[in-house]
């Protein structure tokens, strides 16, 4: 048996096929293809109440990326640059993602999840990098909308990112305008860009990694999908089926 891959989802406005400005449901098809490529299943995960329920019956889970975490999460007012809240998905990715730390669920967190990884533990968000860190920093990160810019990043030695991608400089696809700030109790960085953190990691039992980049957008890569996978078919007691 396949391990079955949870991934959170969007709900957004969106216009496709006849309709237009239609309440859906999404996840970028990229998220989905990487699953399957590396060996998983992959299953959409609605930002409802309730889906943290789906967990119990999950091998492994992705927390996609998407707009920002509303900063009441981690106790900070919104700053000017700050997207408006998702409130119901806040919630519904909390729940899941808390669901899936409780029963040591192996969890990859990618760019917004990461950093809500970091949030779940406590931990703090730049809200705008250029506010924050400086203009010449943050353009490293994010140049315009949908640019995913290539960063060299350098994973932490021991850490689970250097046994899945080797030690560095890895490079990797970013677009950030948010990155953790304080870090979270019960977690560690795995690795780093300069002085900003690229990567977390739980410290306990389990299998739970937080990326800033974005994986999912370099298909030919899937070491990080497949440590996902063998993770969630090692917890599963079941074998990895790989497609190519």
């Amino acid at each position: 048996m396949r391990p079955l891959i949870g991934i959170s989802s969007y709900a957004e406005s969106a216009s496709y096929w006849i309709m237009e400005d239609e309440d859906v449901v999404l996840l970028p098809r990229n998220y989905v293809d990487w699953v399957v490529a590396a060996g998983g299943v992959p299953v959409l995960l609605p930002p409802v109440e309730g889906s943290a329920d789906a967990v119990d019956s999950l091998d492994g889970l992705i927390v996609a990326g998407g707009p920002d975490i509303g900063p009441s999460n981690y106790g900070a007012a919104p700053g000017p640059h700050t997207d408006p809240p998702r409130v119901e998905r806040d919630a519904s990715d909390l729940a899941v993602l808390r669901r899936a730390l409780d029963r040591e669920v192996p969890v990859l967190g990618i760019c917004r999840g990461h950093q809500l990884l970091n949030v779940a533990a406590g931990g703090t968000v730049y809200q705008h990098l250029p506010d924050d860190l400086g203009a010449e920093v943050a353009a490293v990160h994010a140049a315009g909308p949908a640019d995913f810019l290539p960063v060299d990043v350098e994973p932490e030695p021991g850490s689970q990112i250097e046994a899945a991608l080797g030690t560095g400089p890895v490079r990797v696809r970013c677009h950030h305008h948010q990155a953790v700030a304080r870090l979270g109790s019960g977690l560690r960085v795995a690795a780093r860009c300069g002085d900003m953190i690229e990567a977390v990691e739980t410290e306990g039992p389990g299998w739970a990694v937080g990326v800033q980049w974005h994986p999912e957008r370099v298909a030919s890569d899937l070491r990080l999908a497949r440590a996902l996978v063998d993770a969630a078919a090692g917890r599963a007691g079941g074998q990895v089926r790989r497609a190519g």
